[in-house]
């Protein structure tokens, strides 16, 4: 009995022991990563205002189209650049219509999202050249939706003054930058041959030779009874190629009649 009781006592002060050492260990931890994650968590908050501020500039493409607020400041607290792109952190509304009023500058909203709203003054001036250059920049984007078709059938018969009708329609197609299917319907001769509808579409094109060219060549369809070709706009490039075709030959011409005008001189000398 006495050997079990003495036995008992020594596991019981093995434990206590154990749970002493246990409670110093982990309040010693706590201390030691306190500070670390404090320090990681200020990192953290001070991120969104160090990134805003360095990403931000005068050339970068905005979300607003350089629209100026006037006085119209929603937000409290906001993050104002000046004209010349330099940061001059947060201020409030009041502070930043006084620095209007003082610069005789524009406020243009630049970054909705951030936090604060980031906000740029600006002179009429730039505003205005900011603005031509996004729309050069609009102008110069392909279109992203997809190319519409237009449909065009009729005979291979048809008169001069329809003919000229259906052109300038297929032009205004061509314009809107849509594509243009167009059959020609043979006559009740089937052997009627090919290069007479080709000559239609030719004279179809020569309408519009700036603008338009063949996406698909003609070609024959339901058993020879019909030709269908595809006309599409020129690209950037193939409209500048055609410009310079167009000066060489103003400039082939201009020469050529010049040497008529030497030729008579020289005959006469």
């Amino acid at each position: 009995m006495a050997a079990w009781f003495l036995q008992r006592l020594t596991l019981q002060a093995m434990k206590t022991e154990n749970n002493c050492i246990a409670r110093c260990l982990g309040k010693h931890l706590v201390q030691k990563t306190a500070p670390a994650q404090l320090s990681v968590t200020v990192s953290v908050l001070r991120l969104p205002s160090l990134i805003h501020a360095k990403a931000f500039s005068v050339a970068e493409e905005t979300e607003a189209a350089f629209i100026s607020v006037g006085r119209k400041i929603r937000d409290g607290i906001v993050q104002v650049f000046d004209e010349k792109g330099n940061d001059l952190g947060h201020m409030q509304q009041a502070d930043v219509i006084e620095l209007m009023n003082t610069r005789e500058l524009r406020l243009v909203k630049r970054i909705t999202r951030a936090e604060p709203p980031v906000y740029q003054l600006m002179t009429g001036l730039q505003i205005h050249e900011e603005r031509m250059k996004l729309r050069e920049r609009e102008k110069a984007e392909p279109k992203t939706g997809p190319t519409l078709t237009k449909k065009l059938t009729f005979s291979s018969n048809i008169e001069q003054h329809d003919l000229d009708t259906k052109s300038k329609q297929i032009q205004q197609w061509i314009k809107k930058k849509h594509q243009v299917q167009i059959t020609i319907k043979k006559g009740k001769n089937v052997e009627e041959p090919e290069a007479k509808t080709e000559a239609v579409f030719n004279q179809i094109l020569q309408t519009m030779p700036a603008i338009a060219t063949f996406s698909s060549k003609p070609h024959a369809i339901r058993g020879g009874r019909a030709v269908v070709c595809v006309l599409r706009h020129l690209s950037t490039e193939e409209e500048n190629a055609y410009r310079e075709s167009q000066k060489t030959q103003k400039g082939d011409i201009l020469d050529k009649e010049n040497r008529n005008d030497r030729q008579p001189d020289v005959l006469h000398q």
